[in-house]
């Protein structure tokens, strides 16, 4: 009789993830951006048939992916090595060959939009305008570009195009919680949203026609609704709002008249199809916990990426409106059945002044369980940790370690009011809610006092600085991935376009210097006594390297016990399995040594 052995850390190491896909206006091919081979490179089907062939290869993160109408060619956009500075490029439907579009070094160009006969390409830049941004649009046949936005007084994106490129909607935005929808048409500018004074945030704007917008808001509300906006008659209305739910995605199909709407409920999404003809709201189906992308085909076939806890990003299609659906990409962790995974619990806890949280608690299963349980604060800060499969979690899980996520104040898809309230306060309320969350732990038999640890990437390496700093005696040891450790330092560093809102999200560095020291990391370094494992990207032009260099250097002159890595080639997370790999397994094996 064959025996096999049991599956180890490598399984998880070589989960392909799928970030990004385009599908063709005929629905014969579907790319789509994995790492299949390691690295970030383009991939495509030609459906029916789902084997994957080479496309076209880059060796980078794709931000933007799209066909043009006619299927003539793609749009795609990439950084280089984590730098996010993204320039856009065309490519043939065949793949293989490059064509530089709007390519400059030291700048990013967000990809807009491309006009329906695939000539012209709204892009907007940090070119001549690194802090308030600058719309374009370029004639691709013709090389002519022309300046149709310029940022002032905040920062300005273009948001949508009307069909006929009448006139176009754009965003201004004053922090993550406050931005204000505008259109432009007949060389007038008027506000989506009249004598709207107090912060609220507009978004995903899509045209059903010339004269009619739909969007999502919560003007006047604590939750994201949608919304329409009569260009003619210049009249906003409220359309269509669930109790305590969070609409985040929107898309039109044209075909069957019917507007998709991703809702935010808590830790998990939910799509509606809301009829344009009827006003009728109806749920549909969803084959996974968390979209991360929805698209409408000219049929009206609907093509989603999605992950859940247990199984990662995948591609799917529905032929139905939204009933059933068919996966057209099987991702999974190779050797390991997924009911093998572990599937979250969700829990709610009382915070030091009584606001409720929600967290999720991942239990490691039976005899793998070591009794120690790991506290992840999420990045953002207003972002949120949700349902879905990070290959890192279920990594530690099989190796025993429970996982603990609370979505402490500031997470989304809880409300505006809850949204704001990590605003100028990074270092209090939400830190609070993090011990809070780990005294119920214990309370109610989740955790040992003696068996915790602390990991965190990004905001949330800056918490896992700062609980460590401020309440060492929870904690075993320590992983920090890309935190902030100095805000002072953060906020001089960081993009252009990031710093008009900076006042708003961190604080003001002279106004208030004395709470921004006291929620600095490095103010507490003496309390670092826990031995700690530092991860920083070289090329973040997020949390910079010297945000990293300034606490290892710290700790090191006290004789404290630092691992420190640096990756060259990445930024502000992994595009290159190798590095996630080397990342991942130095955790896996710093957590191993200190919980015996």
């Amino acid at each position: 009789m064959l025996r096999f052995s049991k599956p180890d850390a490598e399984n998880f190491f070589r989960v392909v993830h799928v970030e990004n896909f385009a599908v063709s206006p005929d629905e014969k091919q579907l790319v789509f951006s994995a790492n299949i081979n390691g690295r970030y490179n383009l991939w495509a089907m030609d459906l029916p048939n789902a084997f994957p062939y080479p496309f076209a290869f880059y060796g980078q993160n794709t931000d933007a992916l799209r066909f043009d109408k006619e299927g003539r060619f793609l749009i795609a956009s990439f950084d280089k090595d984590g730098d996010e500075n993204l320039q856009i490029y065309a490519l043939p439907p065949h793949g293989g060959e490059w064509v530089p579009l709007r390519v400059q070094e030291g700048e990013r160009h967000f990809f807009i939009d491309l006009s329906e006969d695939g000539r012209r390409l709204y892009y907007t830049t940090t070119k001549n305008n690194p802090t308030f941004l600058n719309t374009y649009v370029y004639d691709i046949e013709t090389g002519k570009e022309t300046l149709i936005l310029e940022g002032k007084d905040a920062g300005t994106t273009l948001c949508a195009v009307s069909p006929g490129e009448n006139s176009v909607v754009y965003g201004k935005f004053f922090s993550n919680s406050h931005s204000r929808g505008y259109v432009r048409a007949g060389g007038n500018d008027f506000p989506l949203i009249p004598d709207a004074e107090e912060p609220h945030l507009e978004g995903e704007f899509v045209y059903v026609s010339e004269n009619e917008i739909y969007f999502l808001t919560n003007y006047q509300s604590d939750f994201v609704y949608l919304a329409k906006f009569d260009v003619s008659a210049k009249r906003f209305s409220k359309v269509l709002q669930m109790d305590k739910e969070e609409f985040s995605l929107l898309r039109y199909g044209k075909k069957d008249q019917v507007l998709y709407i991703v809702g935010s409920y808590g830790m998990e999404d939910r799509l509606y199809r809301y009829d344009l003809k009827t006003g009728e709201a109806k749920q549909l189906n969803l084959p996974a916990s968390v979209v991360e992308k929805l698209t409408v085909a000219d049929s009206g076939n609907l093509y989603i990426l999605a992950r859940s806890a247990t199984r990662p990003n995948n591609i799917y299609r529905s032929a139905d409106g939204g009933m059933t659906w068919e996966e057209l990409t099987r991702c999974r962790v190779p050797g390991i059945s997924e009911a093998d995974l572990v599937e979250p619990e969700i829990v709610k806890y009382p915070s030091f002044d009584g606001l409720e949280i929600e967290a999720l608690f991942f239990r490691a299963k039976g005899e793998k369980a070591n009794g120690h349980v790991i506290l992840w604060p999420h990045g953002g800060p207003q972002a949120a940790e949700r349902k879905m499969f990070r290959a890192l979690f279920q990594l530690l899980l099989s190796r025993g370690y429970s996982i603990f996520a609370p979505n402490f104040r500031g997470s989304t898809n809880y409300g505006l009011k809850f949204l704001k309230m990590v605003e100028r306060d990074w270092g209090g309320g939400p830190r609070l809610d993090n011990i809070a969350g780990l005294e119920w732990l214990i309370k109610n038999g989740y955790a040992d006092r003696e068996k915790i640890f602390l990991m965190g990437g990004s905001y949330g390496g800056y918490m896992a600085l700062l609980l460590h700093g401020r309440h060492a005696e929870y904690f075993k040891a320590v992983v920090d991935i890309f935190g902030v450790s100095n805000l002072f330092s953060f906020i001089e560093s960081m993009p252009e376009f990031w710093k008009p809102i900076a006042r708003e999200w961190v604080g003001d560095p002279e106004k208030d210097k004395e709470k921004l020291t006291e929620d600095s990391p490095i103010t507490y370094i003496d309390g670092m006594v826990k031995p700690m494992l530092v991860v920083q990207g070289a090329n973040d032009p997020r949390v910079v390297k010297n945000e990293s260099d300034q606490i290892v250097e710290a700790l090191r002159k006290k004789g404290r016990e630092v691992e420190y890595i640096v990756l060259e080639d990445e930024g502000h997370g992994f595009s290159k399995k190798e590095n996630e790999i080397k990342v991942y397994k130095q955790i896996l094996a710093f957590f191993d040594k200190h919980a015996k």
